[in-house]
């Protein structure tokens, strides 16, 4: 038996390559070697993002963009959020036995807030919807980054007391937290994040992706004078694409200065562009076919509605509120 795996990404924007080797490329992965659940998360992007048209759009360009990069909803369950709405119900069941005290430990809302994004009462439940998420589909292994840890532990820990309470209902997850993912770093050298501004897109116009990948700072040694390649932000990025081979021999060429900083980034462009322009295509292709993307969805959403549905009577069964 493949092993129940799920993941959500929230529409928020441009992709960037740091969300592709950070998360995406795993998830096609996954979909290969596991029964994976993946869905696109607007419910928890209204936390923040309260615009209308906004977040249809949002939600839509971002599914168009897992479809594009790989995702094959012939080989995995891929849906929208709000289009499940039993998660919501279930959401509500598992706020009324969660202690306000394990919310209160929540460092992510802490985090934010200290950012000044606003407090509301969504963004403090948030850990109880992605516990209804990972729950109601039985999920066994949730992929997540070493910032999400807790929240799946807070997961676990409401699974546990809804089985304690009510008796065996939920399978208890557990986080897939790769051990040694490198930081995919961004043109200034900070992790690669749309907050730090500092992203190269996969989905934009060619002349932006090219300004992006010009723009990654390096220090000021000359073409001739011999490199760090272990230090340098552009060698970091190129060795995702390349072979252990390219690999080996840019660093050699680094190390000996025989290649400059301009020919490095040209080198890494041409990487991105030839990994990337298949994905552009079919990404073009998918926002001239919006109907096609919107009927994927539609048929994710049913599919996966017969498991969400088997989950909810358990628990309403469970909780005498079927009665």
């Amino acid at each position: 038996m493949k092993k129940r795996v799920l993941s959500g990404i929230q529409p928020s924007g441009k992709l960037h390559i740091g969300n592709y080797f950070g998360m995406i490329k795993r998830m096609v992965e996954y979909q290969e070697s596991s029964d994976l659940f993946l869905f696109v998360a607007n419910l928890h992007s209204l936390t923040t993002l309260q615009n209308k048209d906004e977040m249809k759009n949002l939600t839509l360009e971002a599914a168009m963009d897992m479809l594009a990069l790989g995702i094959d909803p012939e080989k995995c369950h891929f849906w929208v959020q709000s289009d499940v709405p039993e998660v919501a119900e279930l959401t509500w069941i598992l706020s009324c036995l969660t202690p306000m005290g394990l919310m209160e430990r929540a460092t992510s809302y802490k985090d934010k807030i200290a950012k000044k994004l606003g407090a509301n009462l969504g963004l403090f439940s948030y850990p109880v919807l992605q516990a209804a998420d990972i729950l109601i589909q039985q999920a066994e292994l949730v992929p997540v980054g070493k910032d999400q840890k807790q929240h799946l532990e807070m997961s676990r820990d409401i699974a546990a007391k809804f089985n304690n309470t009510f008796g065996e209902t939920f399978t208890i997850p557990k986080p897939d937290i790769p051990k040694d993912v490198a930081v995919v770093p961004g043109t200034d050298g900070q992790k690669m994040s749309k907050s730090y501004g500092n992203t190269i897109p996969i989905f934009d116009d060619p002349k932006v992706i090219k300004k992006a990948v010009m723009g990654i700072v390096t220090d000021s040694k000359g073409v001739d004078a011999p490199k760090n390649p272990d230090k340098c932000n552009v060698f970091a990025l190129y060795k995702l694409f390349a072979s252990k081979e390219e690999r080996v021999g840019m660093a050699n060429e680094y190390r000996k200065g025989k290649i400059g900083y301009g020919d490095a980034k040209k080198a890494l462009l041409q990487k991105i562009q030839d990994t990337f322009e298949p994905f552009q295509k079919k990404r073009e292709y998918l926002a001239k076919h919006p109907k096609k993307v919107e009927k994927i969805l539609e048929e994710g959403a049913k599919k996966v509605s017969k498991n969400t549905l088997k989950t909810l009577e358990k628990v309403r069964k469970a909780t005498g509120l079927r009665y």
